[in-house]
């Protein structure tokens, strides 16, 4: 059975990287795409290495027909995504890549966006994209809310180990390094070849890097306590991918076979040997994360690092593998793709 899918916002990054992925899923059609910047214009003409596939021509989202529509994915700016979605058809189910939706208190979204949702009800009823972790809750959802890339790398490092109890909850400091297409695609001055390349530089420090709200959230809800980990993220001249590394306290030996036991039945997930460490060259275009535990020189301290693509696994690829539980169908269905390497 094939099952109709639409893209809103497919001319950015994250649109493209779903046609990517769904042109290899012997299960979904893509019927509709639309990118009012581009509207009219063939995919093959906004992202060429895309002209290989027969695709719909980019719309409007007005002029976009949702009549033989099961799935949605918005791919669609914050602020932008809770408007729009709120004036879809009730019959389609809809994943959301934006941050519209991953914070369940209203408060909380204002607080780090800046504005009131203009959705209340609505978000109440997302359900929080990380696969792994509510699968049973994503496959009912009418609402997907996709995580963050920088939330989702670093939870998946560090959600089994709160869990657990293996790691102090008041001593976690995260050091991130993104690529700049977790930018996005607008033109933007500090992103230009010329100011990116050669360098690299902390951004958002102090606390207020908005997938704070995302940690916050999500780690206090496992400990039952607030838990407000420390992040100093940082821009590298990469194109993808993000490495999240986390200083923690605790047995590196428990923390090492808690996360091998927590990921043990998980296809996308994938823990090293003890003392190796994961690199973005590894993951590189793949729905994969890799994990790596290191004991630290002074005992009780442990290193744990994880590498995901922002693009697939952090966003795009997340996605699909959620619309794949919502659907019914095997949750690795497309995404079985190698890395591309090197």
């Amino acid at each position: 059975m094939t099952h109709n899918v639409a893209i809103l916002g497919a001319s950015g990054y994250t649109g493209a990287e779903l046609v990517r992925l769904i042109a290899t899923h012997p299960s979904l059609n893509i019927v509709g795409l639309s990118g009012n910047s581009k509207a009219g214009m063939a995919m093959a003409d906004v992202f060429p290495h895309l002209r290989h596939l027969d695709l719909p021509r980019l719309t409007t989202i007005e002029e976009m027909s949702f009549d033989d529509v099961e799935i949605v994915f918005c791919g669609l700016p914050h602020a932008t995504s809770q408007k729009v979605i709120a004036g879809l058809p009730d019959h389609v189910r809809i994943v959301d890549m934006s941050a519209d939706f991953r914070l369940r208190d209203p408060a909380e979204y204002e607080k780090w966006y800046g504005k009131p949702h203009s959705a209340p009800e609505l978000q109440k009823t997302a359900v929080y994209g990380l696969t792994e972790f509510y699968r049973d809750q994503i496959k009912d959802a009418r609402l997907v809310a996709g995580t963050g890339c920088n939330a989702a790398t670093g939870q998946y490092a560090l959600r089994p180990l709160i869990a657990a109890g293996v790691i102090d909850l008041d001593h976690i400091i995260m050091d991130l390094k993104a690529a700049v297409s977790g930018a996005g695609r607008a033109l933007k001055e500090n992103l230009l070849h010329a100011e990116l390349s050669e360098g690299a530089h902390a951004y958002a420090v102090g606390g207020t890097h908005r997938h704070l709200g995302e940690f916050d959230q999500e780690f206090s809800l496992i400990a039952g306590r607030p838990v407000h980990v420390q992040l100093t993220p940082h821009l590298i001249p990469a194109n993808r991918g993000i490495l999240m590394t986390n200083y923690v306290q605790g047995d590196p030996a428990a923390i090492y076979d808690t996360l091998v036991a927590a990921y043990a039945a998980e296809p996308f997930i994938e823990v090293l040997p003890m003392g190796q460490h994961p690199s973005i060259k590894h993951i590189r275009a793949s729905n994969f994360c890799h994990i790596g535990v290191v004991a630290d020189r002074v005992p009780g301290r442990a290193i744990v690092i994880a590498a995901l693509d922002n693009l697939t696994k952090g966003s795009s690829g997340q996605a699909l593998q959620n619309a794949n539980l919502m659907l019914d169908l095997p949750e690795t269905e497309g995404l079985m793709l190698a890395p591309v390497f090197p």
